[in-house]
Parts: structure tokens; C-alpha cells; sequence
């Protein structure tokens, strides 16, 4: 690998920019630290441009190379923001503040692509223009949406984009990708059924709204297993059940429901929006109630390019010496939008055996920061050559 020994001589500066951006979490748009940390770093290394304030609290950085013989610009995204999650590592470098941990590496991807954008500034070494881009509220904030609509694209005529993200489970510094669909839309629905409330004694004077919700989450499950293709993916989850009564003795008048519907087709997404939409009132009505439905639409299906999946690809196996077939997700990544605006790719590089993201023990490994940055690198020196 052509950039391995900078990176290996790299690992401690960029691993201590790393556990400084863990032990300061920021969540959604508030990464107001950790943003100004990115460019003042950036503008350190002699980036040609560095823009902050992209999409609220996003930095742009532009690396021009020795030559610009056709043009060509490159984007290369991660992640800045934390999740409001309470810390339990014991680490030296474990947040310091409360409720809020870098519970899904995005304190290593920030870390992976300013170690890439330090070496790309000091060897440019390709020709054209790579621009950094590190985008806020990843997790739930639609961040990646909002640097688009804020032009980001079209400013620095970015043609292509690339993103990555750690997979615990999978062998450290090894990489993974699919091409087409890769991680699912995510949706929200609240439910909100209404009877006529009374004494658990007397079930013949109410509408009984507990009964009614119950029956309505059932109802719900058929849309995977009666409504889409069996060859289809989706998934209907009812996560919150809460109703008006905390008594043991009180029929409640009223039910919230809350969930979330998973898919990867906009056919599918449709369907399930549209049987939601058509369940839920009409169970009521057969058993004397309402229910009214809210659904909101999250982020779209994110769809790897099939050139440009080829493209990351063969990067990986430069780095690695192989690339494995990635499997489906049913998660979220709000790099769809940017995959919506530019063709490009996403693809996993391995954290070892760690806890799953998302849980209070998980850590980002630093051994696999040498990987990850020589990544980038590669996929900017292999799609625009030196001249």
C-alpha cells in the first residue's frame, strides 16, 4: 500500500485528534467545537479553502493537486456529531459531557479523513481538486440534506462523493461495499387512537382504546407478512405504547403509538406508508374509535452507484488486498442525500471485535485509522492521476 508507512508515522497525531474529539461529544447541528477544531486544523495543514458554516455548523475544505488538467473534483465526506447516549467505557478519554457519547465512530471517521486531508495537502499528488467535506447531524438531524440545500455541490462543482463508516464485527482495517441499494429509508409513523374511556369494571360502557391500539399493532405486522413481496425487505416496528392511564382500575380514553418502518425501495416505502395510512383508522372504526395517523417521511434509501462502487472497490483492495460483499442494512445514512445530488459510493471499513455502535460501550478501534485514511487517498489518486 503506497501511503502506509505516513499513516503508520501519522497514528498518534491523529489518534490523539481522535480522542479529543471523543471526550467532547457535540449531538446534531451543536458541533460547534468540534467544527471549529476541523478548520482550524484544515487551514494548519494549507488547505487552499476552508469554509465553515455549510449547512449550519458543516466545514468544507479544498485541496487543489500539482495539476488540474481536466478539471475533475472529488468529494470525500464523514461525520462529526455524537448521540445522546450516557458513556460506559471507563476510558481516560471518555465524554465529558453528560448524556452524550461518539456512540458510532463518527469521532474516527472525522479523525480517518483529517489525517487524509493532512497528506493530500503535503504530496497533492493528483490532478484536480479534492474537497473535504465534514457534515454535522448525521444522526437525525438530515445534516448531509441540509449542506446539499445549502449548495454545497454546485459551489465546488463536486462531481463524485465518497463516504465511509466503521462496522464492528467485521476484521479490523478490512473493507466491505455493495452496490445499489445499501441502507434502508427510514420513516416514522404516531398513531393516535381515541375511544371513550371508563371503569375496568363496567367494559360494556367504553370503547376500549387499549384493545383497539393492540389490535392495530397487529394489524400492522401483516404488512411485511401479507402486503410486500416475501423477496422484498421491510420492516414495521411499533417502539412506544403509551396510554392515558396509570391506574389498574381506568379504561383510558386515549392511545400513542409510535414506530418506525424500514425499507429499501421507494415502491415498498409507498405501499407501507399507504397501508399505515389505511389500517389504523379503519381497525378502529370497526371497533368504535379513531385513530388518527402522523407519518413522517426520514431518510431516503441510500443507493451506492454501480461505477463508482467498482471505483471504491478497487481502492479497498489496494489498501487491503480485498473487498467482501457487504450485507443489506436496515439502518439509516443520511449520505443518501448526498448520493441523491452526485454518484458516488459508501463503503465500511472494519472495527474488529468491538460492541455494536449505538451502545454505551462501544469504542472506536485507532488501529484502523491507517486504513481508513489510506482509503481516501487512494480513491482521490486512482480517480484523478497525477498528470
Amino acid at each position: 500500500m503506497p501511503v502506509k508507512n505516513r499513516f503508520s508515522e501519522l497514528l498518534t497525531e491523529i489518534t490523539e485528534w481522535r480522542r479529543d474529539f471523543h471526550a467532547h461529544p457535540e449531538i446534531l447541528f451543536e458541533t460547534h467545537r468540534t467544527s471549529a477544531r476541523v478548520a482550524e486544523l484544515l487551514r494548519a495543514f494549507g488547505c487552499d479553502e476552508v469554509v465553515e458554516g455549510i449547512g449550519r455548523t458543516g466545514v468544507v475544505g479544498v485541496i487543489k493537486g500539482k495539476s488540474d488538467s481536466n478539471g475533475r473534483v472529488v468529494g470525500l465526506r464523514a461525520d462529526m456529531d455524537a448521540l445522546p447516549i450516557l458513556e460506559d467505557t471507563g476510558l481516560e478519554y471518555a465524554s465529558e459531557t453528560p448524556g452524550a457519547m461518539h456512540a458510532c465512530g463518527h469521532d474516527g471517521h472525522t479523525a480517518m479523513l483529517l489525517g487524509a486531508a493532512k497528506y493530500l495537502c503535503e504530496t497533492r499528488n493528483f490532478d484536480g481538486t479534492t474537497v473535504v467535506i465534514f457534515q454535522p447531524a448525521e444522526e437525525g438531524g438530515g445534516g448531509g440534506r441540509e449542506m446539499c440545500e445549502d449548495g454545497m455541490m454546485e459551489r465546488w462543482n463536486i462531481q463524485e462523493v465518497y463516504g465511509m463508516h466503521n462496522w464492528p464485527g467485521h476484521p479490523l482495517g478490512s473493507f466491505a461495499i455493495r452496490p445499489g441499494a445499501f441502507f434502508a429509508a427510514t420513516d416514522q409513523f404516531e398513531l393516535f387512537v381515541e375511544g371513550k374511556g371508563g371503569h375496568a369494571a363496567k367494559p360494556q360502557e367504553v370503547v376500549d382504546t387499549t384493545v383497539i391500539a393492540s389490535q392495530i399493532v397487529l394489524a400492522l405486522q401483516t404488512i411485511a407478512s401479507r402486503n410486500v413481496d416475501p423477496v422484498q425487505q421491510v420492516v414495521v416496528s411499533v417502539t412506544s405504547f403509551e396510554t392515558e392511564s396509570k391506574a389498574f382500575n381506568v379504561i383510558p380514553q386515549k392511545v400513542h403509538i409510535k414506530g418506525t418502518v424500514r425499507t429499501l425501495s421507494e415502491d415498498v416505502r409507498d405501499l407501507a406508508e399507504e397501508r399505515i395510512k389505511v389500517i389504523a383508522p379503519l381497525t378502529a372504526q370497526a371497533m368504535g374509535g379513531t385513530a388518527e395517523v402522523n407519518y413522517m417521511r426520514g431518510y431516503p434509501v441510500m443507493v451506492n452507484h454501480e461505477t463508482e462502487t467498482e471505483y471504491a472497490v478497487k481502492a479497498a483492495e489496494k489498501v487491503a488486498g480485498s473487498c467482501a460483499d457487504a450485507p443489506l442494512v436496515m439502518g439509516g445514512e443520511d449520505f443518501a442525500y448526498m448520493l441523491e445530488e452526485r454518484p458516488g459510493a459508501y463503503i465500511l471499513v472494519g472495527n474488529g471485535d468491538t460492541a455494536a455502535v449505538h451502545h454505551p460501550k462501544y469504542n472506536f478501534d485507532d488501529n484502523a485509522i491507517p486504513a481508513g485514511c489510506s482509503w481516501w487517498v487512494e480513491m482521490v489518486e486512482s480517480r484523478m492521476p497525477a498528470a
